[in-house]
Order: C-alpha cells, then structure tokens, then sequence
C-alpha cells in the first residue's frame, strides 16, 4: 500500500501537476486513511475481514465485525482538484480490495440490487445488497457525492450505516459540505441521519484553494460553439464530415433495460443529437452511462440557457455531462452561452457551477485520451 502523498510528489516532479497548498493540506488525511487501513488489518485483536482474507492477514473469519478506520469527505468548489486527489487515492490503495467510481454509478448498482432483492421477497432489501459490496471491497472512493433523487436520499442512511458495520471505509468528493446534502428535497428529515453518520464516520475537510486548475487549459480547435446560431451549425456539420468522413448519418439505438435510447445520427463511433433528444425526454443515469459506454464522440446541438423553467431537462443535463465526463467521451456542442453564462440564477445554478467546470475542462487539448496517455496537467 503507497502513500498518496509520494504520488502527489513524483507527479509535481514529472510536471504533471502544479503543487497546490490546499491540495498539499489534505494529502495526510490521505495517507492516515490508507495507513490507518493497513493498521487495522494488521492487528490480531481485531476480527478477520474480507479485506484481511484477501491480503492474507489474521486469524480465521469472525462472524461480527468492527467498524473501520474513519474515512474522509472531501468538500470544495468546482475545479479544486478533488478528482485528481481521489484518482490518487485509488492508485496508491490495493487494487483488490478498493473501487474508485462515481457516486451516481454507484447508487445506479445498488438501486438495482434493491430491485432483486425485493423479487426475492427480502424483508430487509438494503443489507443483503450492502453486504455485498462489503464483500468485495475494503475501500469505497466515490466522486461527486451529490443526492438529488428521493429513493437515493432514502436509503443512503441505512446503506453507509451497514457498509460501515462491516468496516468498510469511504473517501468522497463533494462540492457541498454535508449539511447541505439533498437541502430542499422531500422528506428531508428522514435524510439528516446520513448526514450525522457522515460526520461520525469520516473527517470532513474542506479543499480550500483558490486556483480553479480546469480554466486556462491549451484548447485543441474549437468544441463549443455559441451562440447557436447558422454559423455554429455549418461549424458542426464540418466537424461530422472530418469525423465520419462525410458518412450518411444513421439512427442508433441503445438498449438499456428493455427500452431504447435512440440517437438521431452515429456513424463511425461518433453520435449527433439535439438537446431536446437527450434531455428532453425521461432518460436518467443508467441511459446515459449506458450512451457513454457507446460513444467516442458525442455531438450535441442547441443547448439551450437553463433555467427553473427547464429545471428538469437542466437535471438531466448536469447528469449526462457527469457521464461522459466520467467515461471521456469526447464532447462537441452548440449552445446558446458559454458554459459559465448557460445556467445563472435559481434552482440548480449551484449545482451546475461544476457542469460549466466540466464543460470547460472538456474543451482542453488531449480530452478524451485515458489520463495514462495524456501529456497535460492532471487536476
């Protein structure tokens, strides 16, 4: 098990990242998480785990187990270096017994989960699938720790509290400091407990630096596209030529469970949909994970600005972004703003401070090759 500080170090030497005091400040949580992990599982007094099995530590298995070492939330604003810190995290931890995902794929697996065991007639549907994942990794690295659909909020609470029992442990990412987790949403009161587990079970460190790392980044030809007007489409057009090689564009379906997501043109990898055909229908994470594992470059026209009067074709926005994001789908837009201008004011403009940052950052040179074959800085 490494030292995601000696990670951080060899990467300001190499010149792949520009040293950050406030990311500087938080590597030893880091460290103490990871060191504190391998403690534990070292120790004979403490209940042989499925992460002390894997590594072949200790006395046989016990059928009660301790909760882990405390884990760490991780909160700032957008561009702070919160994913580079977490991606750190995962190469310095063991690779059997961690996972580093995004929070919304993860809810997307346990919903599912849930899903069978209640076919199975399980009275408790949450644990057996709790157990599970506990089952299989020591370690949870999720980014992006965000709750703003109702069936997550409810079951999160009962989900962390049994991942916990088992003794796995959690770093996260977040852009909102705990207390701010689903504000507004229905039924909040029966969400607060998660919001107390998370305060028992790990530190909570605020990222605190004021450089935004995504913004100044060398662009490689334009990719966004405003306003969306005759000339953005000609421009568009040009791009589908160079990239299709002038193919006839072809309608493509996705299956996703059962149903399909139907993209107006794809050829060649290369997918071209108006704004209205993603968002503007009822598709959610499942679909759009399942288009950006589908996708190498995805083309979309006529973003429109953003606002309480389109919150949910906003929503659905901010959650596509997130997948491609995550996927590295290449991103080709026209819209009506640059991203920071796109969503100002109301309901969900906080939220997408860190869609406009994304937005940014996906414009860069190199975007879309995996971080092994990028020669840019990491943040």
């Amino acid at each position: 098990m490494g030292k995601v500080s000696e990670l951080y170090r060899q990467r300001v030497s190499e010149g792949r990242l520009r040293a950050d005091p406030a990311q500087q400040a938080v590597l030893s949580e880091l460290d103490r998480v990871l060191a504190d992990m391998a403690s534990a599982a070292a120790s004979p007094e403490r209940p042989r785990s499925a992460w002390r099995a894997l590594l072949g530590v200790g006395n046989p298995a016990s059928a009660s187990e301790k909760p882990g070492p405390k884990g760490l939330y991780l909160w700032g604003g957008v561009g702070r270096g919160k994913s580079m810190l977490m991606d750190l995290m995962a190469e310095a931890a063991p690779d059997r017994t961690s996972r580093r995902v995004h929070f919304h794929e993860f809810m997307q697996e346990i919903q599912a989960g849930l899903e069978a065991s209640r076919k199975r007639g399980d009275q408790d549907a949450v644990k057996p699938v709790a157990l599970e994942v506990a089952r299989q990794v020591r370690l949870l690295c999720f980014d992006e720790m965000q709750i703003s659909d109702i069936a997550d909020a409810m079951i999160v609470g009962r989900l962390f509290q049994v991942l916990f029992d088992q003794g796995v442990v959690v770093v996260t990412t977040s852009n909102r400091v705990p207390e701010d987790l689903y504000k507004h949403g229905l039924n909040r009161q029966l969400f607060l407990p998660f919001i107390q587990l998370i305060r028992e079970r790990m530190e909570v460190i605020c990222l605190d630096s004021e450089t935004d790392h995504r913004q100044g980044r060398e662009t490689d030809g334009q990719v966004w596209f405003s306003p969306a007007d005759a000339d953005a489409r000609a421009a568009m057009d040009g791009i589908w030529d160079d990239l299709t090689g002038s193919a006839t564009p072809e309608p493509h379906a996705i299956e996703v469970k059962g149903r399909q997501v139907m993209l107006p043109a794809f050829a060649d990898g290369v997918a071209r949909t108006g704004f209205w055909d993603l968002c503007g229908k009822p598709l959610g994470p499942a679909d759009y994970l399942a288009l950006a594992r589908n996708v190498r470059v995805l083309m979309i026209d006529g973003v429109p600005r953003l606002s309480a009067s389109n919150y949910n074709e906003a929503k659905r926005f901010v959650t596509l972004i997130d997948a491609i994001y995550e996927s590295r789908v290449r991103l080709i837009a026209s819209a009506a703003d640059e991203p920071e201008q796109l969503y100002n004011e109301g309901e969900g403009s906080f939220e997408f401070e860190r869609t406009a940052s994304r937005l940014r950052e996906m414009q860069a040179s190199g975007w879309g090759a995996r971080p092994s074959e990028r020669n840019s800085t990491e943040t």
